[in-house]
């Protein structure tokens, strides 16, 4: 009995001396598969450092919410714009902490473009070389993508936005100008000025090869609300459809074959580009949602709208077919304001 006691004791004193192992929290398994993926932009509340980037596999289901920071153990920054993908790099423009993240194919950081105002938009026009759209430098900046520098810059008063290429022309907009912008690719000179409208922040090139532009206006000085459609090679406007002057459309899109414009304006938008008149309802209505983000599928005809909430809560992303039927649902980041597909 006695040794049986101080055995007892001995172990009793053994087990005291051990502490706790903490609990180690045991990541979730993504199952990815070999389709084609989408990444959702998510510009987080301004200030807050919550910009993130979403990774979701359609084949799957399967989310990641933080997709950068559970590769890197590390926040992206202060508001995501846009991002790119050229040569097996990720390009993210994170507005205001003025630079461009670059990853590789796994997501993993291996540069950073600085010496940036406050960049908006990435528009590729070599290899090498690309145009970065800026809120407040009144210029467009140029880059080398292969050194991640700021090479240069094309003088250009007021906020750049989206841009498109072709004919090695790169056609600019801006949101406090009432022009379009032609700029030389192989000089880095601006050439032309087209009259489109005020506050044009949205533009993009169908299967003809023409350009489309959404022009909001503003309010307080009654502009017209504009959809203009361009001639590249002549600089002309050829076409031009007017919106309520109430309205206030953005996220201009082309689908797959690049024959149909989506927008938002509240609800979901779509327009042939050989209509001859503005369709009166929302293809997809918005009821009570907030949409903010706007993407069509390359890889099929799947419209992907994004429910901001109150902009602090994270987004809502609902996946609809060519038909505007719900398809699929999922949860991104905070304040989703676009996508990118592979």
């Amino acid at each position: 009995m006695k040794y049986f006691l101080i055995l007892s004791a001995l172990l009793f004193c053994f087990c005291s001396c051990v502490k706790d192992k903490p609990e180690v929290a045991i990541q979730p398994t993504i199952q990815v598969s070999a389709s084609k993926k989408v990444y959702v932009i998510n510009e987080g509340g301004f200030g807050y450092n919550q910009a993130s980037v979403s990774f979701y596999d359609p084949a799957t289901g399967q989310v990641i919410e933080d997709f950068y920071g559970q590769q890197n153990n590390a926040k992206l920054g202060d508001v995501a714009q846009h991002m790119v993908a050229l040569n097996g790099n990720f390009y993210i423009v994170v507005n205001n902490s003025s630079k461009i993240i670059v990853c590789d194919n796994n997501f993993k950081k291996t540069g950073q473009i600085n010496q940036l105002n406050s960049p908006r938009y990435i528009q590729v026009i070599t290899n090498k070389k690309a145009y970065v759209s800026d809120f407040t430098a009144n210029a467009i900046n140029v880059v080398d993508l292969n050194a991640n520098t700021k090479t240069g810059s094309i003088p250009c008063a007021g906020w750049t936005e989206k841009m498109v290429l072709i004919y090695n022309k790169v056609f600019v907009t801006n949101i406090r100008k009432n022009y379009l912008y032609v700029v030389d690719a192989g000089t880095d000179q601006l050439t032309d000025s087209i009259a489109i409208g005020f506050n044009t922040g949205e533009v993009v090139l169908d299967k003809n090869d023409k350009i489309w532009t959404l022009s909001s206006g503003t309010v307080s000085v009654n502009d017209e609300v504009l959809l203009s459609r361009i001639d590249p090679i002549s600089n002309a406007i050829e076409a031009v459809f007017r919106l309520s002057k109430n309205d206030s459309p953005g996220n201009l899109c082309l689908n797959r074959t690049k024959d149909t414009l989506y927008f938002l304006n509240k609800g979901v938008f779509r327009f042939s580009i050989l209509e001859q008149t503005l369709p009166q309802q929302a293809f997809i209505a918005a009821g009570k949602k907030n949409f903010y983000g706007l993407g069509i599928s390359p890889n099929n005809y799947n419209i992907y709208v994004a429910d901001v909430l109150d902009y602090t809560q994270k987004s809502n992303i609902y996946i609809f077919n060519a038909k505007g039927e719900q398809q699929s649902f999922f949860k991104a980041g905070i304040i989703s304001n676009g996508f990118y597909f592979e």
